[in-house]
């Protein structure tokens, strides 16, 4: 069942961001360029036709109460280092659940701004490979707009730029006829911190009631990978 779980928050959270961004840049996908790269993820996550409708329907409704979007820092037990992205229309109830979910695990909630030097906020486009275009090249072109990173996988290739410069790496790849099949968001720490698997096994717990919550987007953590 966690399969399911799974793709049902993805579907709630990519909804939330669909109503942002179609409240913020109105609900033409044409003139809102967030919106259309919003509707590729939505199409890649196969979330249904409906539930974008019901998004952009929610947004534009006189009714709609608009999502704040909240960050909360702090640090999980063991020292590492958390940051929580929400979208919420009731922050009171959000700020007294995140909280909960750090003390619960021996956490603790730290002031908003608290961690951000910790992190690298960073735009990710995943883009269809283009025939006639080596990773070199597009490497080249695209380091004058932001980007930092490439990675090539087996049916497309990964672009990792700064957050600030998301909106001219769009416009370079849809201007050069780039399929964008998805784009997101991401924090990436500077630093990552070593950890024995029975703290992980906290921490993941910790990590899992986050994510959970139908207030949280995204969870970002500077603890190492497992092996």
């Amino acid at each position: 069942m966690k399969r399911w779980g799974n793709m049902a928050r993805v579907f709630t959270k990519l909804g939330k961001e669909i109503s942002i961004a179609a409240k913020a840049g109105g609900p033409d996908p044409e003139t809102n360029p967030r919106l259309r790269i919003l509707f590729q993820t939505a199409k890649k996550e196969n979330m249904p036709k409906e539930n974008v409708e019901r998004a952009i329907k929610k947004a534009t409704s006189k009714d709609f109460t608009d999502y704040k979007e909240v960050n909360y820092e702090g640090y999980g037990p063991f020292g590492i280092a958390i940051f929580v992205e929400t979208a919420t229309d009731n922050t009171t109830r959000t700020v007294a659940n995140v909280r909960s979910y750090f003390n619960k695990f021996g956490g603790s909630l730290g002031t908003s701004g608290s961690l951000e030097f910790l992190f690298d906020h960073k735009c990710v486009f995943h883009i269809a490979k283009k025939e006639g275009v080596s990773l070199d090249d597009l490497e080249l072109e695209l380091i004058d707009y932001g980007v930092d990173e490439l990675e090539e996988e087996e049916e497309e290739i990964i672009l990792y730029g700064e957050f600030a410069n998301n909106s001219v790496i769009q416009k370079y790849l849809e201007e050069n006829g780039f399929e964008i099949t998805s784009s997101e968001f991401v924090r990436i720490p500077n630093d990552v911190k070593d950890i024995t698997p029975e703290q992980r096994e906290t921490l993941d717990k910790l990590l899992e009631k986050l994510e959970e919550d139908e207030d949280v987007q995204n969870v970002f953590h500077n603890m190492k990978e497992g092996e």
